[in-house]
């Protein structure tokens, strides 16, 4: 089998290929023989080239890893294509969040402003990559992780139908920490989750028909235990009754989020752009030390994820087993298992609603829970939606629509109105004032 990782110098990908590693090291039927990165950046590459070899230590049976700036060559003979992406780089992202934090609203990557003004930019460049897919490797199954992930996705489906697939690490890390709360092996539940991608809701865990989820709403103690449980507190989660993904903290306590990321000097955007421009610094310098710089950096960018919400929410150290960084990997190469093997699983996913939740049209992305095998992934029947959930949904939905259609227009007055209905219907921006002035100092 061979994937084709496009965003392949990308700071994670090393991740992929450690899982990629374990695979290989068990001998595992039809894995991943040759592994191909593709990205602008040559000496990005090198680096990760770098990392990807002392990881692999000289074993034998580690996939082949090639590199290319050309994206055709990447994309030929592939059979998995893995879309991991950043338009601008974190220079990009850094910008994005200083033009929303400057008219006093969130504007993290996928949320908020910032989610709109990546998705503006990063749009164009999908459909541009599923157009070389659909006329180089038709037959590739395409997994994208690239942010904002649903949208992106719904925007590539236009081109590739069923064959795109969006993945996302945030619903299977909910599932994980809420099962270990409970004294259950994750592998052993069945769960109901839906939403959109950064924001859906878990709303039903059970083993042995047996349902979990109203005890763990109980139960404060297990709650304080996890992530989710600290960053929404006992109290508002027993009045949800249910699990939100933890991106959601940025809608429910949006003032005390933005308090937090004003108060912290600078945003994740500006950490992560001066962190991996120095590991990628250090590490071209001495290529022999690149694992270790990397491991190191990895581990930093663990300890800090969604730091502003855990201080907003009390202030807590992350748990040591979620630091070990990843959740997306396990879940691409379980999804391309799935399909190469027909190994008929299930997994939490972004891919057209069909009959899910009605109110949506049959196409429209959603993140929920699929049964996955040689044919693609089939979202599961789910419990109606509470109105709150719905309402939500709805509203970020045309957020998405609206963004993709600005950004596949030409510049003109058409093009401006979509991307100020985009901006201006985000529940995180409170007024249409604020979402002009914001896509007034963009530039994009």
């Amino acid at each position: 089998m061979r994937l084709t990782i496009l965003g392949g110098g990308g700071f994670r990908v090393p991740l992929v290929h450690r899982a990629l590693l374990e695979d290989a090291r068990r001998r595992v039927p039809g894995r991943c023989e040759e592994l191909v990165l593709h990205d602008v950046d040559s000496a990005r590459l090198d680096v990760i080239a770098s990392v990807l070899a002392a990881q692999a230590g000289g074993d034998p049976d580690a996939p082949r890893v090639r590199t290319t700036t050309d994206l055709d060559e990447a994309l030929r003979g592939a059979d998995f294509v893995f879309s991991a992406i950043r338009v601008g780089g974190t220079a990009g992202r850094v910008r994005d969040e200083r033009a929303a934090l400057a008219e006093g609203v969130l504007g993290q990557e996928t949320v908020g402003a910032g989610g709109v003004l990546y998705g503006l930019r990063t749009v164009p460049e999908a459909l541009r990559i599923a157009g070389r897919v659909a006329a180089v490797a038709p037959d590739a199954w395409v997994i994208n992780f690239t942010n904002p992930a649903g949208m992106v996705t719904q925007a590539m489906a236009s081109l590739l139908g069923d064959r795109v697939i969006g993945i996302c690490d945030s619903p299977v890390g909910l599932v994980r920490r809420a099962a270990r709360a409970t004294g259950v092996d994750a592998a052993a539940a069945e769960y109901d989750y839906v939403g959109l991608n950064h924001l859906g809701w878990l709303r039903s865990l059970r083993v042995e028909g047996q349902e979990l989820l109203p005890g763990l709403l109980r139960n404060e103690r297990a709650l304080a235990s996890f992530e989710e449980g600290k960053l929404f507190g006992a109290r508002w989660l027993r009045a949800l009754g249910a699990l939100p993904n933890e991106y959601l903290h940025y809608y429910y306590f949006r003032r005390e989020t933005l308090r937090s990321v004003q108060g912290a000097g600078r945003t994740r955007g500006e950490f992560l752009d001066e962190q991996q421009s120095r590991f990628f610094e250090q590490a071209a310098a001495s290529p022999e030390a690149a694992y270790e710089l990397w491991e190191r950096t990895r581990l930093r960018r663990e300890e800090t994820y969604m730091a502003e919400s855990r201080a907003a929410s009390g202030g807590w150290q992350r748990d040591s087993c979620d630091l070990e960084g990843g959740g997306y990997d396990r879940v691409a190469l379980a999804l391309m298992r799935a399909i190469a093997r027909d190994e008929r699983t299930r997994l939490i996913l972004n891919v057209p609603n069909g009959t899910t939740v009605p109110a949506l049209d049959p196409d429209a992305i959603v993140e929920t829970v699929c049964e996955v095998g040689a044919k693609g992934a089939r979202p599961l029947p789910c419990a109606p939606l509470r109105v709150d959930q719905l309402g939500l949904m709805l509203q970020l939905k045309a957020v998405e629509q609206a963004t993709i259609e600005a950004a596949t227009l030409r510049a003109g007055s058409a093009r401006e109105d979509a991307a100020l209905r985009a901006l201006a219907l985000h529940p995180l921006v409170d007024s249409p004032a604020v979402a002009e002035r914001i896509l007034a100092g963009s530039h994009v």
